[in-house]
């Protein structure tokens, strides 16, 4: 029986880690929007002022998904959070447990950090996602609505 493992990201996993993002975009029916690369990877995640952290989950020393995640922080906790930017195992190897292995690492982390919690955002549309956190106990926060300034609204805005 064939054991999933996790361990932080290296450089060396750069590829990876895009192709993984790629796969994500194609499953979210949004690859038209990645605008990174291979290179792009290298430098925001493992570059000198890079605030960005990955996981990568392997089965049989394969990767098989991955946990892109960065610190925040909670004012009224007045302690740091993590927030989990994208958990995402291939299609071909789910139900093996990677996820949730991903999941308890990140938690683990936050523990060992003195976080007081790790937040992500799901698409409503993506059911077999929902019921998994579900399953896990985390909770859908249904009172805040996210907000993004992107773009040319945000240089525009930036301007003056």
């Amino acid at each position: 029986m064939s054991k999933v493992t996790i361990r932080e990201a290296k450089v060396e996993d750069s590829e990876i880690i895009f192709n993984f993002i790629k796969e994500l975009a194609i499953y979210e029916k949004a690859l038209d929007q990645v605008k990174t690369s291979v290179e792009g990877i290298r430098q925001s995640v493992f570059g000198e002022n890079s605030v960005s952290y990955v996981l990568i989950a392997e089965n049989d020393g394969v990767a098989v998904g991955m946990a892109l995640y960065f610190f925040n922080y909670s004012t009224w906790e007045g302690k740091n959070g993590i927030y989990l930017e994208d958990l995402y195992v291939s299609s071909k190897h789910r139900g093996i447990g990677a996820g949730k292995a991903l999941l308890k690492q990140l938690a683990k982390i936050a523990i060992e950090k003195d976080c007081k919690r790790v937040e992500w955002q799901v698409l409503d549309w993506n059911k077999p996602s929902i019921d998994f956190y579900d399953s896990i106990k985390a909770k859908g926060l249904t009172e805040w609505i996210p907000y993004r300034l992107t773009g040319e609204a945000l240089v525009e805005f930036a301007k003056n």
